[in-house]
């Protein structure tokens, strides 16, 4: 039987793949390479092996996040998460990018668990930064909705490479390329964040 490293990598691939509804408990199996009640009988259900699958994932892809000095001027510390973030996910080869646009697209418990786990906590670290700098007029109010999906979806410039081909990355793409285009990414995402003033607010 292979080992719990393994299981957890080989439902990352199934998920990922797959989505969590066509996974089926026997697809699963057969994929694993174990009988068809392992799951139920190791984990308790599908829901509960997909937590599983998920936190050894992002437990692993949070690791390689850098420590950033909070002692740092907010716009610079904001610049270094925000740059690390993308170069974490520059070295992901996963899967997990994959299950993420899925589940964030579908109102389940499943995403409940990966905000209230994840995305919430991520969030957190920058929070404090942002309202600084909101407070000094270096950033506008930014509702936390906004702030996401100013941050988070730009990680597709670094994980969706089939469209990135088409667009001109060279193939394949270095890891030096990667962590370039990581870089860039940031930049541009604190630029603008910084190049709103107190004089244009977004409204919540």
């Amino acid at each position: 039987m292979p080992g719990e490293e393994s299981i957890l990598q080989r439902g990352l691939e199934a998920f990922a793949e797959l989505g969590y509804e066509h996974a089926s408990a026997r697809e699963l199996a057969r994929r694993l390479g174990v009988s068809h009640n392992f799951i139920n009988d190791r984990y308790g259900s599908k829901l509960a092996f997909w937590r599983a699958v998920v936190d050894a994932a992002m437990e692993a892809q949070l690791a390689r996040l850098p420590q950033v000095d909070p002692s740092l001027d907010d716009a610079e510390y904001l610049r270094q998460f925000i740059t690390g973030l993308y170069r974490s996910a520059a070295v992901d080869t996963s899967g997990m990018d994959r299950i993420m646009l899925d589940e964030l697209s579908q109102d389940t418990e499943r995403l409940d668990y990966l905000y209230e786990r994840y995305i919430a906590p991520t969030l957190q670290l920058m929070v404090p930064s942002i309202e600084r700098l909101v407070a000094s007029g270096r950033i506008a109010p930014i509702p936390m909705d906004v702030l996401f999906f100013a941050v988070i979806p730009p990680v597709a410039g670094i994980v969706q490479e089939p469209l990135a081909r088409r667009l001109g990355r060279p193939v394949p793409a270095s890891p030096e390329q990667l962590t370039a285009t990581a870089e860039s990414l940031a930049a541009l995402v604190v630029n603008g964040l910084l190049s709103t003033g107190s004089e244009n607010h977004l409204r919540a």
